[in-house]
C-alpha cells in the first residue's frame, strides 16, 4: 500500500488530559512538508483544537468515519488513558465501512495493553503496528526515533521517506511499547525522583547544601536535572498516566510497581501547581515575544514546594 494520507488521532485537547499536543502537531507538520496529507476528525472539538490543527495544516474532515474512509494510515498519539477507548471507536468505524487501513498505536502504554488493542483493531479487519516515540518533537533530524514492531511494521516504515526516523525492531506486538516503557522509566522516572528529593531538601532547609554537593560530585546528574525539571512542569499531567503504565508493565513481569506509582504521585502534585497549569502555547508566545523569563531551577523547586505543601 502506498501511503498518501495520514489520519491523526488526535491533534488537540481531549478534555484537560490532551492539553499538550505540541509533539503531534510537529509530526503532522513534518509529514505535510514532505508531501503527505494529514487529516483529523474535529467534529465536537474545541475551538482551541481547531486552531492548533489549522496551524499545523491538518485538514479537518469532520467525523471519525470520514477520517477512516480517507486515510491510508491512522496514527494514534494520545494520553495513555484514552488509547483503548479511542481504538474501540475506530475499530467500530472500520468494521462499518469495511476499509483496509493501517492503525499505528504510538501511545506510551504497557505491552499487555497494546496487545489487547491490536486484537481489537485486527478483529475489525485492519492491520496494526505497535510504535513508540523516543526523543523530542522532530524539528532537528536524528534526535527523535520512532521504534516499530509488528508484522506490518515495514509498511509503516514508508514514512521514513517523509521525514520521520522509523526503526523496525521486531515483528511482535508489544516490543516497541516495552522499549518505550523501559526508556521512560529511566528518563521520566529520574525526573520525578529528582523533583521530589529537591522539594524535600527545600523543606528541610538544605537545598543550597544539597545542590552544591550534587553539582560537585555528580555534575552530569546536576545538568540533567537542570534541563529536565523545568521542561517537565507543563507536561506533568500527561506523565501521570505514563508512569502508571510503566508500573503495570513492570508488575506484569514480576517486578515492583510501587516505584512508578510513586512517580505518578509526584507528577500528580506538579499538575495542580501554577507551573503545571501553564500551556505550551503560552510558553511559545512568551518565548517568541522575548517576555519568557527562564526561571532558575531553585525558583521552580521553591514554587513546587510552596504550592504542594500540606495545609
Amino acid at each position: 500500500m502506498q501511503i498518501q494520507t495520514v489520519g491523526i488521532l488526535s491533534p488537540g485537547d481531549m478534555g484537560q488530559a490532551m492539553s499538550d499536543d505540541k509533539p503531534l502537531r510537529v509530526y503532522a507538520s513534518v509529514l505535510n512538508q514532505n508531501g503527505l496529507k494529514t487529516i483529523a476528525a474535529l467534529d465536537d472539538r474545541s475551538e482551541r483544537t481547531r486552531q492548533l490543527a489549522a496551524a499545523a495544516n491538518i485538514q479537518d474532515v469532520g467525523s471519525l468515519t470520514q477520517l477512516v474512509i480517507e486515510s491510508d494510515v491512522v496514527l494514534s498519539v494520545l494520553v495513555p488513558a484514552a488509547a483503548a477507548e479511542v481504538a474501540k471507536e475506530v475499530a467500530e468505524v472500520i468494521s462499518n465501512v469495511a476499509k483496509q487501513i493501517l492503525y499505528v498505536d504510538c501511545n506510551a502504554i504497557a505491552p499487555q495493553k497494546v496487545k489487547r488493542i491490536a486484537q481489537l483493531i485486527e478483529s475489525s479487519g485492519a492491520t496494526f503496528v505497535d510504535a513508540s516515540i523516543i526523543g523530542p518533537p522532530p524539528r532537528v533530524p536524528g534526535r527523535t526515533r520512532i521504534y516499530a514492531s509488528g508484522k506490518q511494521a515495514d509498511e509503516f516504515q514508508q514514512l521514513r521517506n517523509y521525514g520521520l526516523d522509523i526503526r523496525v525492531i521486531g515483528d511482535e506486538i508489544g516490543q516497541a511499547s516495552g522499549l518505550k516503557m523501559s526508556y521512560a522509566a529511566l528518563t521520566k522516572g529520574l525526573t520525578a525522583i529528582g523533583a521530589e528529593l529537591l522539594i524535600a531538601a527545600h523543606r528541610l532547609g538544605l537545598d543550597e547544601q544539597l545542590w552544591e554537593e550534587v553539582s560537585s560530585s555528580q555534575p552530569e546528574l546536576a545538568a540533567i536535572l537542570t534541563r529536565s525539571i523545568p521542561s517537565m512542569t507543563p507536561k506533568a499531567h500527561r506523565w501521570i498516566g505514563e508512569m502508571e503504565e510503566i508500573a503495570e508493565s513492570f508488575k506484569e513481569i514480576g517486578l515492583t510497581e510501587r516505584i512508578f506509582y510513586g512517580a505518578a504521585d509526584v507528577y500528580r502534585l506538579v499538575k495542580d501547581t501554577s507551573l503545571g497549569k501553564e500551556t505550551p502555547e503560552k510558553r511559545e508566545r512568551e518565548s517568541a515575544s522575548h517576555t519568557l523569563r527562564e526561571r532558575p531551577l531553585s525558583e521552580i523547586i521553591t514554587i513546587l514546594s510552596d504550592e504542594t505543601a500540606p495545609n
